[in-house]
C-alpha cells in the first residue's frame, strides 16, 4: 500500500460505477482498488489492506450486508456502503451491521468525496487497534501489514482475525468458546478443532513454538493469550 496516497477499495458489480469513482478518486489522490463480487473484495482487502471501503449492497455472489459482516470480523476499516435501496430500514441494518456511512445511488462524485474525506480524518480514533514491534515481528494492524524480519506474511481473513482478537487483548486470556463465536459466529461455539487447526497455521507462519511460545499462549483447557511485552 502507498504510503503516500490513501488506498479505496471500491466494491459495485457495475463497471460504469467503478470506472466513475476509480477515475474521480484517483483525480483528487487516491489509490484505487477494484472488485466486481465480495469475494474478490474479501480477498483484496485480505491481500493489499485498505484505508476504507465503498461497498456496494447489491453484489452479484453475494449480498453486501454479509460482506460487511466478515470484513467486521478483523477488522475496523471505515466502510461506506452504496444502495439504490434508500429505505430507513434498509439504512439502520447497514448502520447497525458496522458501517460507518450510507450513501443511496445515484449520488454525487462531490458528497461521497466529502464524506470519505471525512471518515479518514476520524481513521485513528476508530481503529482503537495497536500494533506491535519486538524487533522480529512487525504487525500494523491499520494497513493490514505484517512482517516477520523483515519478510511479509500473508494471513488469511481468519488468521487475521484471529491475531487481531488477541492483540486487542494483550496479556488477556481468551476463552475457546468466545473466539470461536467471535471468528466462526454463534453456532460454532463447540467446533474446537476448527480453532485448533487455524492456531497451528497461524503459528507455523509468525515461527511461533507451542512449546515454548513468544506470542500465541495457551492456557490449558481454557484458551489462548498473546504473551503481553
Amino acid at each position: 500500500m502507498s504510503e503516500t496516497k490513501p488506498r479505496i477499495l471500491v466494491v459495485d458489480d457495475e463497471p460504469q460505477i467503478r470506472k466513475l469513482l476509480d477515475i474521480s478518486l484517483r483525480a483528487q489522490g487516491f489509490a484505487v482498488e477494484q472488485a466486481a463480487n465480495g469475494a474478490a473484495a474479501l480477498a483484496a482487502l485480505a491481500a493489499h489492506g485498505a484505508d476504507l471501503v465503498i461497498l456496494d449492497i447489491g453484489l452479484p455472489d453475494r449480498d453486501g450486508h454479509s460482506v460487511l459482516s466478515e470484513i467486521r470480523g478483523w477488522t475496523e476499516v471505515p466502510v461506506i456502503m452504496l444502495s439504490v435501496r434508500a429505505s430507513e430500514a434498509e439504512k439502520v441494518r447497514a448502520l447497525d451491521q458496522g458501517a460507518n456511512d450510507y450513501v443511496t445511488k445515484p449520488f454525487g462524485v462531490q458528497e461521497l468525496s466529502a464524506r470519505i474525506r471525512a471518515l479518514l480524518r476520524t481513521r485513528p480514533a476508530l481503529a482503537g487497534e495497536s500494533g506491535w514491534d519486538d524487533g522480529h515481528l512487525h504487525i500494523d494492524p491499520l494497513r493490514r501489514r505484517i512482517e516477520l524480519d523483515g519478510a511479509p506474511l500473508r494471513l488469511t481473513p481468519k488468521e487475521w482475525s484471529l491475531l487481531l482478537l488477541l492483540l486487542r487483548h494483550r496479556g488477556r486470556v481468551l476463552t475457546h468458546p468466545q473466539l470461536l463465536r467471535e471468528i466462526w459466529g454463534p453456532d460454532h461455539d463447540e467446533d474446537s478443532h476448527y480453532l485448533r487447526i487455524l492456531v497451528g497455521k497461524l503459528r507455523r507462519k509468525l515461527g511461533d513454538d507451542a512449546l515454548a511460545p513468544k506470542y500465541l499462549e495457551t492456557e490449558p483447557g481454557v484458551g489462548l493469550r498473546w504473551r503481553a511485552e
